[in-house]
């Protein structure tokens, strides 16, 4: 890369270790947080603004802000604003609930719907982000703060979509502490399965009958590649994403006849810093980390919203019961 081209937070952290003055900063930075490149695996192939939300608050925004300063010669370069790609039209007269909505992957499907068209039922137990999010991308953002454990929040949000539900995008989730089975207490096993399995049900069984009244929709899981084996996650986190196959599995085939396709999209490392479930266990991350070193790539979160979309639109038009990895290879591994 020239010295003389502006590096900023959209460079990939492989570019900036690359760059003659962005390296040193990086490694510096790197080395005073008391880690190094090598440690990094798969993370190189991120922009460095992706760490911010995959840092979990441990990598503020002002810490990227400086490190781009700093490579600039203090001064931070500006930047032309950029748009998801989108396909035009493609959601128009289109409801779609999108849970998740506040952040990460949610956010982004919400945010290209929104821009392919659609109105977005937009689904989030933060009622700011949802919120900022409306504000961000107008009048066809329908922001519902709902906690998805709480038995009245599916009420609420098929009261905000209206007569019509085209698709649901079920994206909300939350994972574990990395406990193997021995360990897991039945308080973290149950609030898994009241996010990723529980909320889940509830919701699609209430968005079916305006479906199945219409003779068409489409829905969308995220499952994970931790539904697709035992080394991603811990067992609450991994039993309860097989649980969402299962679930995506069962209602293709029931529903098929009756013009609704149930889709699930399994992601690999994404950077969106889902929410852990506390204390990470010592077995576990001793287990789970050298198989985390497979992964190939981490995407970002508009990375599995195209995914997503692909598949809640019209353009999957025959595809049913799959269960889709978008993982950037992980799952061949």
């Amino acid at each position: 890369m020239a010295a003389s081209k502006p590096l900023t937070a959209r460079n990939t952290i492989e570019e900036w270790l690359a760059h003659p003055e962005g390296g040193p900063i990086l490694r510096g930075f790197l080395a005073q947080s008391g880690s190094d490149e090598a440690a990094l695996g798969p993370a190189r192939s991120l922009k460095l603004q992706q760490l911010v939300d995959l840092s979990q608050g441990q990598m503020p925004q002002a810490a990227v802000d400086e490190l781009v300063k700093q490579a600039n010669g203090g001064v931070m370069p500006e930047l032309e604003e950029t748009v998801l790609p989108a396909v035009e039209g493609r959601f128009e007269g289109r409801t779609v609930i999108v849970t998740g909505a506040g952040a990460g992957i949610g956010r982004a499907t919400a945010a290209r719907i929104a821009r392919e068209g659609g109105r977005v039922i937009a689904v989030d137990i933060a009622e700011e982000r949802v919120k900022e999010l409306a504000v961000e991308l107008g009048e066809a953002i329908v922001p519902v703060s709902a906690d998805l454990t709480d038995l009245d929040a599916v009420d609420r949000i098929i009261a905000a979509a209206g007569g019509s539900i085209d698709a649901l995008a079920n994206v909300a989730g939350i994972n574990d502490d990395f406990s193997p089975l021995h360990e897991v207490s039945d308080a973290m096993w149950q609030k898994v399965f009241a996010v990723n399995v529980d909320g889940l049900v509830r919701l699609t069984r209430a968005v079916l009958p305006p479906m199945l009244a219409a003779g068409r929709g489409s829905i969308v899981n995220v499952t994970s590649e931790a539904g697709l084996r035992g080394s991603s996650s811990g067992v609450a986190y991994t039993a309860s994403k097989h649980a969402v196959v299962g679930i995506t599995r069962s209602a293709a085939f029931m529903y098929a006849k009756e013009g609704i396709r149930v889709n699930a999209v399994a992601p690999g490392g994404v950077a969106t810093g889902i929410p852990m479930g506390g204390t990470v266990s010592e077995y576990g991350e001793a287990r789970l980390g050298p198989a985390r070193s497979n992964v190939p790539s981490i995407a970002s979160a508009e990375d599995l919203a195209a995914s997503i979309t692909f598949l809640l639109s019209d353009d999957g038009v025959n595809i049913n019961g799959a269960i889709l990895p978008s993982d950037g290879g992980w799952s061949a591994v």
